[in-house]
Protein backbone atom coordinates (compact mmCIF):
# COMPACT_ATOMS: atom_id res chain seq x y z
CA UNK A 1 0.00 0.00 0.00
CA UNK A 2 1.12 3.39 -0.92
CA UNK A 3 2.53 5.31 2.34
CA UNK A 4 -0.33 7.50 3.12
CA UNK A 5 0.75 11.36 3.03
CA UNK A 6 -0.28 13.71 5.66
CA UNK A 7 0.80 16.97 3.54
CA UNK A 8 -1.75 19.97 3.07
CA UNK A 9 -4.26 19.39 -0.30
CA UNK A 10 -3.97 23.69 0.06
CA UNK A 11 -6.71 23.61 2.56
CA UNK A 12 -7.51 27.64 2.97
CA UNK A 13 -10.19 29.56 5.04
CA UNK A 14 -11.38 26.31 6.50
CA UNK A 15 -13.98 23.45 5.15
CA UNK A 16 -17.08 25.16 4.09
CA UNK A 17 -19.94 23.58 5.68
CA UNK A 18 -23.68 23.76 4.80
CA UNK A 19 -26.29 25.19 7.83
CA UNK A 20 -28.59 21.86 7.09
CA UNK A 21 -25.78 19.74 7.75
CA UNK A 22 -24.81 21.41 11.54
CA UNK A 23 -22.51 23.54 12.60
CA UNK A 24 -18.76 23.64 10.90
CA UNK A 25 -17.61 24.23 15.11
CA UNK A 26 -19.29 21.07 16.69
CA UNK A 27 -16.52 18.89 18.26
CA UNK A 28 -15.41 15.96 17.11
CA UNK A 29 -17.62 12.20 17.47
CA UNK A 30 -15.96 9.16 18.03
CA UNK A 31 -17.43 6.57 16.55
CA UNK A 32 -17.48 3.47 18.97
CA UNK A 33 -14.28 1.44 18.57
CA UNK A 34 -14.78 -2.65 18.78
CA UNK A 35 -11.59 -2.65 20.96
CA UNK A 36 -10.87 -0.97 24.63
CA UNK A 37 -9.01 1.35 23.90
CA UNK A 38 -8.15 4.64 22.41
CA UNK A 39 -5.97 4.15 19.00
CA UNK A 40 -3.13 5.63 18.75
CA UNK A 41 -2.14 8.68 16.55
CA UNK A 42 -0.61 6.75 14.07
CA UNK A 43 -3.67 4.56 13.83
CA UNK A 44 -5.73 7.67 13.05
CA UNK A 45 -5.63 10.36 10.11
CA UNK A 46 -7.65 12.85 10.27
CA UNK A 47 -10.27 10.77 11.77
CA UNK A 48 -9.59 8.20 9.26
CA UNK A 49 -8.40 4.56 10.49
CA UNK A 50 -4.86 3.28 8.32
CA UNK A 51 -6.32 0.03 8.33
CA UNK A 52 -9.71 0.49 6.65
CA UNK A 53 -8.03 2.57 4.59
CA UNK A 54 -6.01 -0.12 3.97
CA UNK A 55 -9.35 -1.88 2.70
CA UNK A 56 -9.35 0.13 -0.51
CA UNK A 57 -6.64 -1.25 -2.00
CA UNK A 58 -7.71 -4.97 -2.29
CA UNK A 59 -11.20 -3.83 -3.23
CA UNK A 60 -10.11 -1.87 -5.88
CA UNK A 61 -7.51 -4.71 -7.51
CA UNK A 62 -10.41 -7.19 -7.18
CA UNK A 63 -12.60 -4.74 -9.17
CA UNK A 64 -9.58 -4.35 -12.00
CA UNK A 65 -9.49 -8.40 -11.92
CA UNK A 66 -13.17 -8.66 -12.55
CA UNK A 67 -12.80 -6.13 -15.55
CA UNK A 68 -14.29 -3.69 -14.44
CA UNK A 69 -11.55 -1.51 -15.42
CA UNK A 70 -7.59 -2.00 -15.84
CA UNK A 71 -6.64 0.60 -12.52
CA UNK A 72 -7.38 3.37 -10.35
CA UNK A 73 -6.70 6.03 -8.38
CA UNK A 74 -8.00 7.10 -5.33
CA UNK A 75 -8.07 10.13 -3.41
CA UNK A 76 -9.31 11.17 -0.08
CA UNK A 77 -8.26 14.46 2.43
CA UNK A 78 -10.28 15.84 5.18
CA UNK A 79 -9.83 19.55 6.22
CA UNK A 80 -7.70 20.04 3.39
CA UNK A 81 -5.07 17.49 4.59
CA UNK A 82 -4.37 14.12 1.84
CA UNK A 83 -5.08 11.26 3.80
CA UNK A 84 -4.96 8.54 1.31
CA UNK A 85 -3.23 8.97 -2.38
CA UNK A 86 -2.98 5.82 -4.00
CA UNK A 87 -3.01 3.96 -7.31
CA UNK A 88 -3.87 0.62 -8.22
CA UNK A 89 -3.85 -1.49 -11.19
CA UNK A 90 -2.86 -0.72 -14.80
CA UNK A 91 -2.91 2.09 -17.19
CA UNK A 92 -3.39 0.44 -19.83
CA UNK A 93 -5.61 -2.14 -20.77
CA UNK A 94 -3.46 -4.44 -21.70
CA UNK A 95 -2.14 -4.44 -18.25
CA UNK A 96 1.79 -3.64 -19.30
CA UNK A 97 2.38 -0.55 -17.49
CA UNK A 98 1.24 0.24 -13.90
CA UNK A 99 -1.17 3.06 -13.11
CA UNK A 100 0.61 6.45 -12.27
CA UNK A 101 -0.15 8.67 -10.10
CA UNK A 102 -0.81 11.61 -12.78
CA UNK A 103 -2.60 9.36 -14.91
CA UNK A 104 -5.20 11.59 -17.54
CA UNK A 105 -8.66 10.14 -17.01
CA UNK A 106 -11.36 11.90 -19.70
CA UNK A 107 -13.79 13.13 -16.73
CA UNK A 108 -17.03 13.11 -19.06
CA UNK A 109 -19.60 14.66 -16.66
CA UNK A 110 -17.37 15.49 -14.60
CA UNK A 111 -16.91 18.72 -16.79
CA UNK A 112 -20.33 19.87 -15.13
CA UNK A 113 -19.37 21.57 -12.07
CA UNK A 114 -16.37 23.06 -13.26
CA UNK A 115 -18.62 25.00 -15.99
CA UNK A 116 -21.53 25.53 -13.53
CA UNK A 117 -18.64 27.18 -10.99
CA UNK A 118 -17.33 29.02 -14.11
CA UNK A 119 -21.21 30.38 -14.92
CA UNK A 120 -21.85 31.46 -11.38
CA UNK A 121 -18.73 33.74 -11.34
CA UNK A 122 -20.32 35.70 -14.19
CA UNK A 123 -23.27 35.69 -12.29
CA UNK A 124 -21.96 36.72 -9.15
CA UNK A 125 -19.77 39.59 -11.17
CA UNK A 126 -23.66 40.79 -12.58
CA UNK A 127 -22.23 39.68 -16.20
CA UNK A 128 -25.35 37.65 -16.23
CA UNK A 129 -28.90 36.22 -13.84
CA UNK A 130 -30.10 33.31 -13.29
CA UNK A 131 -33.75 34.25 -14.54
CA UNK A 132 -32.23 35.22 -17.84
CA UNK A 133 -34.01 34.05 -20.79
CA UNK A 134 -31.60 31.88 -22.64
CA UNK A 135 -32.05 33.32 -25.79
CA UNK A 136 -31.11 36.98 -24.53
CA UNK A 137 -27.51 35.05 -25.48
CA UNK A 138 -28.44 32.49 -28.25
CA UNK A 139 -31.04 34.12 -30.32
CA UNK A 140 -30.24 30.55 -32.29
CA UNK A 141 -33.16 29.55 -29.80
CA UNK A 142 -35.67 32.43 -29.62
CA UNK A 143 -38.10 30.19 -31.24
CA UNK A 144 -37.92 26.90 -29.57
CA UNK A 145 -41.22 25.05 -28.80
CA UNK A 146 -42.02 22.49 -26.79
CA UNK A 147 -43.50 18.58 -27.69
CA UNK A 148 -46.25 18.11 -25.61
CA UNK A 149 -46.67 14.15 -25.58
CA UNK A 150 -50.16 12.46 -24.58
CA UNK A 151 -51.05 8.48 -24.97
CA UNK A 152 -53.02 7.04 -27.97
CA UNK A 153 -52.13 10.51 -29.58
CA UNK A 154 -49.70 12.37 -31.87
CA UNK A 155 -47.43 14.41 -30.13
CA UNK A 156 -48.13 18.15 -30.51
CA UNK A 157 -45.71 21.08 -30.74
CA UNK A 158 -46.85 24.05 -28.20
CA UNK A 159 -45.17 27.37 -27.37
CA UNK A 160 -43.37 26.90 -23.76
CA UNK A 161 -44.79 28.20 -21.08
CA UNK A 162 -42.02 30.43 -19.90
CA UNK A 163 -39.23 30.87 -21.50
CA UNK A 164 -36.02 28.55 -20.67
CA UNK A 165 -33.83 30.66 -18.48
CA UNK A 166 -30.22 30.67 -17.33
CA UNK A 167 -31.28 28.63 -14.19
CA UNK A 168 -32.26 25.92 -16.19
CA UNK A 169 -29.59 25.26 -17.81
CA UNK A 170 -28.13 24.76 -14.72
CA UNK A 171 -30.25 22.23 -12.76
CA UNK A 172 -31.04 20.33 -16.28
CA UNK A 173 -35.10 21.76 -16.07
CA UNK A 174 -34.62 23.54 -19.76
CA UNK A 175 -36.32 21.33 -21.83
CA UNK A 176 -33.14 19.55 -23.47
CA UNK A 177 -31.92 15.92 -23.35
CA UNK A 178 -29.43 13.34 -24.58
CA UNK A 179 -29.74 11.17 -27.47
CA UNK A 180 -29.79 8.30 -25.53
CA UNK A 181 -32.66 5.41 -24.42
CA UNK A 182 -33.56 7.74 -21.61
CA UNK A 183 -35.06 10.02 -23.98
CA UNK A 184 -39.03 10.44 -23.75
CA UNK A 185 -39.20 11.66 -27.15
CA UNK A 186 -38.36 8.64 -30.40
CA UNK A 187 -38.50 11.55 -32.48
CA UNK A 188 -36.65 14.33 -30.19
CA UNK A 189 -33.82 11.14 -29.95
CA UNK A 190 -33.70 10.92 -33.60
CA UNK A 191 -33.64 14.47 -33.97
CA UNK A 192 -30.87 14.66 -32.20
CA UNK A 193 -28.70 11.84 -33.50
CA UNK A 194 -29.81 13.62 -37.11
CA UNK A 195 -28.50 16.96 -37.07
CA UNK A 196 -25.43 15.51 -34.63
CA UNK A 197 -26.20 17.63 -31.58
CA UNK A 198 -23.74 15.97 -29.48
CA UNK A 199 -21.13 16.35 -32.03
CA UNK A 200 -20.34 12.39 -31.45
CA UNK A 201 -19.75 11.54 -34.98
CA UNK A 202 -17.71 14.72 -35.83
CA UNK A 203 -16.63 18.28 -35.05
CA UNK A 204 -19.63 20.96 -35.09
CA UNK A 205 -19.19 24.50 -34.58
CA UNK A 206 -21.49 26.15 -31.51
CA UNK A 207 -22.89 28.47 -33.72
CA UNK A 208 -23.63 25.41 -36.54
CA UNK A 209 -24.64 23.46 -32.83
CA UNK A 210 -27.23 25.93 -31.96
CA UNK A 211 -28.85 26.71 -34.99
CA UNK A 212 -29.43 22.74 -35.60
CA UNK A 213 -30.59 22.95 -32.00
CA UNK A 214 -33.24 25.80 -32.10
CA UNK A 215 -35.31 23.54 -34.73
CA UNK A 216 -35.40 20.90 -32.60
CA UNK A 217 -38.48 20.97 -29.98
CA UNK A 218 -38.07 21.07 -26.22
CA UNK A 219 -38.98 17.51 -24.38
CA UNK A 220 -40.82 19.35 -21.24
CA UNK A 221 -42.07 22.43 -20.39
CA UNK A 222 -39.41 24.89 -18.99
CA UNK A 223 -38.73 23.99 -15.07
CA UNK A 224 -41.13 21.26 -14.82
CA UNK A 225 -38.59 18.31 -14.99
CA UNK A 226 -35.21 17.15 -14.27
CA UNK A 227 -33.84 15.73 -17.22
CA UNK A 228 -30.15 15.16 -17.27
CA UNK A 229 -28.85 16.62 -20.81
CA UNK A 230 -26.97 18.59 -23.40
CA UNK A 231 -27.82 21.90 -21.00
CA UNK A 232 -24.48 22.72 -19.85
CA UNK A 233 -23.33 22.27 -23.38
CA UNK A 234 -26.01 24.79 -23.71
CA UNK A 235 -24.24 26.68 -20.97
CA UNK A 236 -20.81 26.86 -22.10
CA UNK A 237 -21.98 28.63 -25.19
CA UNK A 238 -23.51 30.78 -23.12
CA UNK A 239 -20.48 31.42 -21.29
CA UNK A 240 -18.77 31.95 -24.34
CA UNK A 241 -21.22 35.04 -25.64
CA UNK A 242 -21.38 36.84 -22.17
CA UNK A 243 -17.37 36.24 -21.51
CA UNK A 244 -16.57 37.48 -25.03
CA UNK A 245 -14.00 34.80 -25.80
CA UNK A 246 -13.84 30.66 -26.09
CA UNK A 247 -14.51 28.73 -23.51
CA UNK A 248 -11.52 27.04 -23.00
CA UNK A 249 -9.62 30.02 -23.03
CA UNK A 250 -12.01 31.44 -20.56
CA UNK A 251 -12.02 28.32 -18.05
CA UNK A 252 -8.20 28.67 -17.78
CA UNK A 253 -7.84 32.23 -17.20
CA UNK A 254 -10.77 32.18 -14.63
CA UNK A 255 -10.87 28.74 -13.26
CA UNK A 256 -7.78 26.46 -13.85
CA UNK A 257 -4.61 28.45 -14.41
CA UNK A 258 -5.65 30.13 -10.88
CA UNK A 259 -6.16 26.64 -9.46
CA UNK A 260 -2.96 25.32 -10.69
CA UNK A 261 -4.61 22.46 -12.83
CA UNK A 262 -2.26 22.09 -15.33
CA UNK A 263 -3.01 18.30 -16.63
CA UNK A 264 -7.08 19.23 -16.91
CA UNK A 265 -7.55 20.58 -20.39
CA UNK A 266 -9.99 19.69 -23.47
CA UNK A 267 -8.17 17.70 -25.33
CA UNK A 268 -4.30 15.78 -24.91
CA UNK A 269 -1.35 17.22 -26.38
CA UNK A 270 1.31 14.77 -28.10
CA UNK A 271 3.88 14.66 -24.66
CA UNK A 272 1.20 13.76 -22.60
CA UNK A 273 -0.58 11.05 -24.30
CA UNK A 274 1.30 8.42 -22.63
CA UNK A 275 -0.24 9.16 -19.02
CA UNK A 276 -4.28 8.79 -20.43
CA UNK A 277 -5.83 6.10 -18.66
CA UNK A 278 -7.76 3.41 -20.65
CA UNK A 279 -10.89 1.56 -20.44
CA UNK A 280 -10.51 -2.26 -20.89
CA UNK A 281 -11.06 -3.42 -24.47
CA UNK A 282 -13.83 -5.99 -23.18
CA UNK A 283 -15.96 -2.58 -21.87
CA UNK A 284 -19.09 -2.89 -24.80
CA UNK A 285 -19.29 1.13 -24.42
CA UNK A 286 -15.65 2.11 -25.35
CA UNK A 287 -15.62 2.18 -28.98
CA UNK A 288 -18.03 4.16 -29.36
CA UNK A 289 -17.53 6.53 -26.81
CA UNK A 290 -14.28 6.71 -27.73
CA UNK A 291 -14.91 7.96 -30.90
CA UNK A 292 -17.62 10.47 -29.56
CA UNK A 293 -14.94 11.68 -27.35
CA UNK A 294 -12.01 12.63 -29.39
CA UNK A 295 -9.37 14.02 -26.57
CA UNK A 296 -6.35 14.07 -29.31
CA UNK A 297 -8.21 16.63 -31.29
CA UNK A 298 -7.87 20.55 -30.67
CA UNK A 299 -11.70 21.41 -30.74
CA UNK A 300 -10.56 25.17 -31.01
CA UNK A 301 -11.88 26.24 -34.04
CA UNK A 302 -13.50 23.38 -35.32
CA UNK A 303 -16.27 21.83 -32.79
CA UNK A 304 -17.16 23.40 -29.66
CA UNK A 305 -16.11 23.03 -26.07
CA UNK A 306 -18.28 20.78 -24.33
CA UNK A 307 -19.13 22.35 -21.31
CA UNK A 308 -20.71 19.06 -20.21
CA UNK A 309 -18.45 16.49 -21.25
CA UNK A 310 -15.04 17.80 -22.51
CA UNK A 311 -12.84 18.10 -20.43
CA UNK A 312 -9.77 15.47 -19.07
CA UNK A 313 -8.12 15.82 -16.10
CA UNK A 314 -6.26 13.62 -12.82
CA UNK A 315 -6.81 12.87 -9.40
CA UNK A 316 -4.99 16.16 -8.26
CA UNK A 317 -5.90 18.71 -9.76
CA UNK A 318 -9.82 17.76 -9.81
CA UNK A 319 -8.84 17.61 -5.75
CA UNK A 320 -7.92 21.72 -6.29
CA UNK A 321 -11.16 22.36 -8.03
CA UNK A 322 -13.05 20.20 -5.38
CA UNK A 323 -11.62 21.30 -2.07
CA UNK A 324 -12.19 24.89 -3.48
CA UNK A 325 -15.95 24.15 -3.29
CA UNK A 326 -15.41 22.15 -0.11
CA UNK A 327 -14.02 25.47 1.20
CA UNK A 328 -16.91 27.68 0.20
CA UNK A 329 -14.65 28.99 -2.57
CA UNK A 330 -11.37 29.71 -1.43
CA UNK A 331 -8.51 27.76 -2.16
CA UNK A 332 -4.95 29.16 -1.06
CA UNK A 333 -6.00 32.31 -0.30
CA UNK A 334 -7.79 33.41 -3.28
CA UNK A 335 -11.47 33.25 -3.51
CA UNK A 336 -13.12 32.09 -6.70
CA UNK A 337 -17.05 32.56 -5.50
CA UNK A 338 -18.34 33.74 -2.56
CA UNK A 339 -19.20 31.36 0.44
CA UNK A 340 -23.31 32.11 0.16
CA UNK A 341 -22.95 31.28 -3.91
CA UNK A 342 -21.55 28.08 -2.63
CA UNK A 343 -23.95 27.40 -0.20
CA UNK A 344 -27.01 28.32 -2.93
CA UNK A 345 -25.16 25.85 -5.62
CA UNK A 346 -25.27 23.19 -2.94
CA UNK A 347 -28.70 23.33 -2.62
CA UNK A 348 -31.25 21.28 -4.07
CA UNK A 349 -32.82 23.55 -6.99
CA UNK A 350 -35.51 20.95 -8.32
CA UNK A 351 -37.99 20.75 -5.53
CA UNK A 352 -41.43 19.96 -6.77
CA UNK A 353 -40.05 19.19 -10.10
CA UNK A 354 -40.67 15.77 -11.45
CA UNK A 355 -37.15 13.50 -12.65
CA UNK A 356 -34.80 12.15 -10.31
CA UNK A 357 -31.07 12.14 -10.58
CA UNK A 358 -30.62 8.79 -8.91
CA UNK A 359 -28.72 7.39 -12.46
CA UNK A 360 -26.19 9.00 -11.35
CA UNK A 361 -26.31 9.41 -7.33
CA UNK A 362 -28.45 6.28 -6.79
CA UNK A 363 -31.70 7.86 -4.59
CA UNK A 364 -32.11 10.29 -1.99
CA UNK A 365 -30.39 13.06 -4.16
CA UNK A 366 -31.54 16.38 -5.30
CA UNK A 367 -29.73 18.84 -7.78
CA UNK A 368 -28.41 21.62 -7.31
CA UNK A 369 -26.47 23.89 -9.67
CA UNK A 370 -23.95 21.58 -11.60
CA UNK A 371 -23.73 18.87 -7.92
CA UNK A 372 -25.96 16.07 -7.33
CA UNK A 373 -26.97 17.59 -3.14
CA UNK A 374 -28.21 14.48 -0.80
CA UNK A 375 -31.19 15.61 1.13
CA UNK A 376 -31.33 13.61 3.95
CA UNK A 377 -29.20 10.53 5.70
CA UNK A 378 -31.69 8.23 4.93
CA UNK A 379 -32.76 6.79 1.17
CA UNK A 380 -29.13 6.95 -0.33
CA UNK A 381 -27.80 3.87 -1.33
CA UNK A 382 -24.30 4.87 0.28
CA UNK A 383 -23.24 6.64 3.89
CA UNK A 384 -23.26 10.63 3.65
CA UNK A 385 -24.23 13.80 5.02
CA UNK A 386 -27.40 16.14 4.05
CA UNK A 387 -25.53 18.69 2.29
CA UNK A 388 -23.01 16.63 0.65
CA UNK A 389 -22.71 16.68 -3.05
CA UNK A 390 -21.41 14.27 -5.73
CA UNK A 391 -21.02 13.72 -9.33
CA UNK A 392 -19.71 11.21 -11.57
CA UNK A 393 -18.48 10.64 -15.17
CA UNK A 394 -19.76 8.32 -18.22
CA UNK A 395 -16.16 7.03 -18.15
CA UNK A 396 -15.97 6.02 -14.70
CA UNK A 397 -14.84 9.05 -12.33
CA UNK A 398 -16.75 10.13 -9.33
CA UNK A 399 -16.39 12.80 -6.29
CA UNK A 400 -17.98 13.16 -3.23
CA UNK A 401 -17.73 16.82 -1.46
CA UNK A 402 -18.91 16.38 2.45
CA UNK A 403 -18.85 19.82 4.14
CA UNK A 404 -20.16 18.91 7.08
CA UNK A 405 -17.36 15.63 7.23
CA UNK A 406 -14.99 18.40 5.75
CA UNK A 407 -13.94 15.91 3.41
CA UNK A 408 -13.53 15.42 -0.59
CA UNK A 409 -13.42 11.84 -1.94
CA UNK A 410 -12.24 10.59 -5.86
CA UNK A 411 -12.06 7.83 -7.84
CA UNK A 412 -10.63 8.03 -11.10
CA UNK A 413 -11.05 5.17 -13.07
CA UNK A 414 -12.41 4.19 -16.72
CA UNK A 415 -14.71 1.67 -17.17
CA UNK A 416 -18.45 3.05 -18.29
CA UNK A 417 -19.98 -0.07 -18.63
CA UNK A 418 -19.60 -0.80 -14.58
CA UNK A 419 -19.52 3.27 -13.36
CA UNK A 420 -22.33 3.02 -11.01
CA UNK A 421 -21.32 -0.35 -9.54
CA UNK A 422 -17.87 1.02 -8.81
CA UNK A 423 -18.32 4.41 -7.76
CA UNK A 424 -21.14 3.43 -5.06
CA UNK A 425 -18.09 0.80 -3.55
CA UNK A 426 -15.96 3.77 -3.66
CA UNK A 427 -18.40 5.50 -1.43
CA UNK A 428 -18.99 2.82 1.11
CA UNK A 429 -15.07 2.32 1.63
CA UNK A 430 -14.28 6.02 2.38
CA UNK A 431 -16.85 6.28 4.81
CA UNK A 432 -16.18 2.57 6.14
CA UNK A 433 -12.76 4.34 7.08
CA UNK A 434 -14.30 7.19 8.75
CA UNK A 435 -14.25 6.41 12.53
CA UNK A 436 -14.41 9.99 13.81
CA UNK A 437 -17.14 12.11 12.62
CA UNK A 438 -17.11 15.85 12.62
CA UNK A 439 -20.63 15.87 12.98
CA UNK A 440 -23.03 16.58 15.88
Amino acid sequence: MTAILSRRAAFAGGAFALAAAGSAASPRTALAQSAPRTASADEIARGFSRQRLGRIAGVMQAEAERGSFPGAVTLIAREGDIVHFETHGHQDAAKTKAMPRDAIFLQASMTKPITSALAMMLVERGQMKLDDPIRTYLPELAELKVEIRREGQAPELVAPARLPTVHDLLRHSAGFIYANPASPSAAIRAAYEQHDIEARKGPVTGDEMLKRLGTIPLAFQPGTMFHYSIATDVLGLVIERVAGGPLDVVMRRELLDPLGMADTTWYVPEAKRTRIAEAPDSDPAKAEMWQSYRILENPSGTSYFKGGAGLVSTASDYLRFAQMIANGGVLDGQRYLAAPVVRFMLSNHILGMGGSTAATTGPGYGFGLGFGVRLADGMGTAPGSPGDAMWAGAWGTSFTIDPAEKLVAILMAQGPSNRFRTRMIFKNLVYGAMVESLRA
